[in-house]
């Protein structure tokens, strides 16, 4: 996989619930599983994550479509990892969380990994996928 990438026309997602309710906290990041989902621009590419109930203890991070910086990026996802969030063999949307860029350096994003959420229910959790992908993918 290309360690760069460019944004390309964004793939079809299909459309991502206001509100994700993580099965497991992310890493690092207990007692926060409730969170809004925010579009940031008009293409449905970059979101806003926000913990709730939002407060002086919230966090939020940035999350993307993969398919628009990273076109080939199809990972597959685990049957364990299917049925905790209830989806089974039913269609999972993926965001990846990106980390901004520090001193100029372009932001990065997790392909390794990804949130999986059942677009109907906002079910998600974070999975680590298996194989060699990296942590800190430049978009740039």
């Amino acid at each position: 996989m290309n360690a760069a990438a460019a944004v390309t026309e964004p793939t079809p997602t299909p459309a991502l619930p206001r509100a994700l309710h993580l099965v497991d906290p992310l890493p690092g990041l207990p007692g926060h599983a409730d969170f809004s989902l925010t579009s940031l621009d008009d293409i449905g590419v970059l979101y806003a994550l926000r913990s709730l109930p939002e407060d002086e203890q919230s966090i939020r991070l940035f999350v993307v479509t993969p398919g628009a910086f990273f076109p080939d990026y199809a990972p597959t996802v685990r049957s364990d990892v299917r049925d905790s969030i209830g989806v089974g063999e039913g269609s999972v949307a993926t965001l990846v969380v990106v980390r901004p860029g520090e001193d100029g350096s372009a932001p990065t994003a997790n392909l390794l990994a990804p949130l999986v959420l059942d677009p109907a229910t906002g079910q998600a959790v974070q999975t680590v996928l298996d194989g060699d992908l990296p942590l800190r993918a430049p978009l740039g």
